[in-house]
């Protein structure tokens, strides 16, 4: 799925890259541990920028999680997508993710 949204995405002029951002964590004893969680595709054309995930399904709460965690950490206002192969409408949840 991922090779289909990449070829689909440089068709269409994008410079596609993959991202990794940085988030720490704190455990129940205090202590901090960062972690580096990796952003499928960030794509860039002129002055638009998207960050995109991409995940087959996302049936349970934590895959749901896991797939929306590191586009959540990044702090900018440019739009985050998540593709699944699931049928749906699309929708925005509450954070600004745009689901399709």
């Amino acid at each position: 799925m991922e090779n289909i949204i990449y070829n689909e995405l440089a068709s269409r002029g994008y410079a596609v890259d993959v991202g990794v951002v940085t988030v720490d964590d704190r455990s129940e004893d205090k202590k901090v541990k960062r972690s580096n969680l990796e952003i499928d595709f960030i794509i860039n054309k002129g002055m638009k920028r998207y960050y995109i995930q991409s995940a087959l399904r996302m049936d349970d709460p934590d895959k749901k999680s896991q797939e929306q965690r590191p586009l959540l950490a990044v702090k900018d206002s440019f739009r985050k997508i998540v593709i699944t192969k699931t049928r749906m409408e699309p929708w925005v949840n509450d954070q600004g993710v745009i689901h399709i």
